[in-house]
């Protein structure tokens, strides 16, 4: 009985629910909602860590004529202002072959239009073609005019292209500029 009058005296007091919660040793509803909240979150990672499991088998079992994405044959392509040069290699850097602009009979300013570099391109690819190519994935390094027409150039030329990476090197604040022209 006297536990029951301290109750009511807890309750008076306003300590109300909690009291009764601390008397008797029992856990609140929180608690309850977090470790329900913890094992859904469990179960969501267990079929998450199923689903990527599933998709990496997928991935792997992705392939262009026979082969898995890294045995891909690669086209560098590497466009300055003044010309554009593609190269072709199988993944472990065999050439296949090699063309510029000014070896396709461009020359001096010509040499940096997109229409030279997409004929060196539809070159390279038919080159490539010739030593049994079909897919490759393109490299390009550098921000001449040359970028897009030697991309378009290599999909004429008959060459599939899987992926486009950009790999132009982007200064980090390097080389101070010039002092400001005064007028």
């Amino acid at each position: 009985m006297s536990a029951a009058m301290a109750l009511a005296g807890l309750r008076v007091l306003g300590w109300g629910g909690r009291a009764a919660a601390l008397c008797r040793g029992l856990r609140s509803g929180p608690p309850r909602l977090q470790d329900a909240a913890g094992a859904a979150a469990k179960e969501t990672e267990k079929q998450s860590a199923t689903e990527q499991s599933s998709l990496i088998l997928q991935r792997n079992s992705m392939r262009w004529d026979g082969k898995v994405y890294e045995e891909v044959p690669v086209a560098h392509i590497k466009a300055t202002y003044n010309n554009t040069h593609i190269q072709v290699v199988s993944f472990d850097n065999q050439p296949f072959s090699r063309t510029s602009c000014g070896t396709e009979g461009f020359q001096n300013a010509k040499k940096g239009t997109a229409i030279a570099a997409q004929t060196a391109a539809m070159a390279a690819a038919v080159k490539a073609r010739g030593k049994g190519v079909l897919h490759v994935r393109v490299m390009v390094k550098g921000l001449g005019p040359g970028r897009k027409a030697a991309i378009k150039g290599l999909t004429m030329g008959g060459l599939e292209i899987i992926s486009i990476t950009d790999n132009s090197p982007v200064p980090h604040n390097g080389c101070r500029p010039r002092k400001a022209r005064r007028v």
